[in-house]
């Protein structure tokens, strides 16, 4: 029914955005009560009663914040740059290599983001106390290639209650399936072609609405889509009726932005801000520069702590992602181990907590341990992603990038791209089902246009 249909109404979410005050800082304890009462109502009574939840959400997201919060998060571009580390202080990244090379690594990049978006797509939602025992009774503990249906016992099947009609590999035929990983990675294309390089955050907000259908956005998407359908325009679309404005649906745009600026992090992170600012706010946007510039970073760079250190460059120094990401990599540099890392992430956050499994930074935190652990070998590395649980195909399909670009497609085992033969299904608009060597063209003419 379409008044069930999720992220459309606050509803019960209320008590999302009653967290995600709490993350930015603000003093709404003393709203909890009400909070909560609308938590445990029936959920006809919320329903008729919306317009209450959105006057209490509005109030909640208007509180100060905390003279004691300790980071400074702001939302225009201007001052997440005046905020971040200078691009003096990020590492002097190498000169753009030469056409063949170029090429050889773009495809890498698209290659690596639909293998590591679809190693994690069957699992998506799946967490420790089920993706861990069915990886070790499959034998694929610790992970090291894609989840087999026809691995599965049919007392695997009962016990953990498996769909053996989800896309594991051995499911897929001709092309990868429709995500809204890869969709947007290839919406991005289609943006930069039609708009330019200096498309606006109201063309985005147009392409939107007329390349991607309303039910293939989720969250923080869907809560903006619907916000621009309604007239609203930017930055306004990123907060109204939104307590998904620092998920992680900004961070899994930011890709394309990173492959049409090889080794121009700063082109990358403001591309990635223009797409962030119609939907979320604060490390909701500085996720996607984040990754975005660390992909501009990793086409001329191969070391993997430069890139991520290029990364941290375009996002505010005292913000919550940056102290998280540099948390992890203190833990790698005091010899922590992959697993010891992905148990403290786990420790910090709740994945079964909506609004931890589905957030910003705990999702960059697994990105990060990934790549430092992963050691730049692309199958370790979009295991590891996958492996840690949280946003699955979220956080293989971004280290998948990063790596698939810094490595390129002639050093990327054909054994990842075997499921998919090179192919995409979408849903954005012209582009239903595209070849990787046609997206990875259209990327690099992109580039020397």
């Amino acid at each position: 029914m379409l008044k069930n249909q999720p992220w459309l109404r606050l509803g019960n979410d209320i008590r999302v955005e009653y967290e995600q005050c709490v993350r930015e800082g603000r003093d709404v304890a003393g709203y909890e009560g009400i909070v909560n009462a609308f938590v445990a109502a029936d959920n006809e009574l919320v329903f008729r009663n919306e317009a209450a939840v959105e006057a209490l959400a509005a109030v909640m997201a208007s509180e100060p914040i905390r003279g004691d919060f300790p980071y400074e998060e702001p939302s225009d571009l201007p001052a997440i740059l005046s905020a971040s580390p200078s691009a003096e202080k990020a590492p002097l990244l190498p000169d753009l290599p030469d056409d063949e090379t170029l090429m050889d690594r773009l495809r890498g990049a698209w290659i690596g983001r639909i293998a590591g978006c679809l190693l994690g797509k069957p699992v998506e939602g799946w967490r420790r106390d089920r993706l861990w025992p069915v990886l070790k009774a499959t034998g694929n503990w610790p992970m090291k290639g894609y989840i087999l249906k026809s691995a599965f016992t049919p007392e695997l099947i009962e016990e953990h209650k498996l769909w053996t009609g989800a896309c594991f590999a051995d499911n897929v035929r001709y092309a990868s399936p429709v995500d809204d990983d890869t969709n947007y990675t290839t919406f991005a294309l289609k943006l930069v072609s039609r708009y330019g390089r200096d498309f606006t955050p109201a063309d985005v907000a147009e392409g939107w609405l007329s390349w991607i259908p309303a039910f293939a956005t989720c969250t923080a998407e869907r809560a903006a889509y619907r916000n621009i359908a309604a007239g609203l325009l930017p930055p306004d679309t990123a907060t109204r009726k939104n307590p998904y404005r620092e998920w992680i649906g900004a961070q899994i745009r930011g890709d394309f932005f990173g492959y049409i600026n090889p080794g121009d992090p700063r082109a990358a992170a403001e591309m990635a801000f223009r797409d962030a600012s119609i939907s979320h706010v604060k490390n909701g946007i500085y996720g996607e520069m984040f990754i975005a510039a660390m992909i501009a970073a990793a086409a001329v760079e191969s070391n993997i702590r430069a890139v991520i250190e290029t990364g941290l460059a375009y996002i505010p120094a005292k913000s919550r992602l940056a102290a998280d990401v540099r948390e992890i990599a203190a833990l790698y540099d005091a010899g922590k181990s992959a697993d010891q890392i992905i148990e403290h992430i786990h420790t910090r956050f709740n994945e079964y907590s909506a609004n931890d499994w589905c957030y910003t930074n705990s999702n960059a935190m697994i990105v990060t341990m990934a790549l430092l652990c992963g050691g730049g070998d692309f199958g370790t590395s979009v295991c590891l992603a996958v492996q840690s649980c949280f946003d699955t195909d979220c956080n293989g399909a971004t280290v998948g990038s990063i790596v698939g670009i810094r490595n390129g497609e002639s050093a990327i085992d054909p054994y990842w791209s075997a499921p998919f033969e090179k192919r995409l299904y979408t849903s954005i608009e012209g582009y239903n089902l595209v070849e990787v060597r046609d997206l990875a063209k259209a990327t690099f003419d992109l580039i020397r246009k």
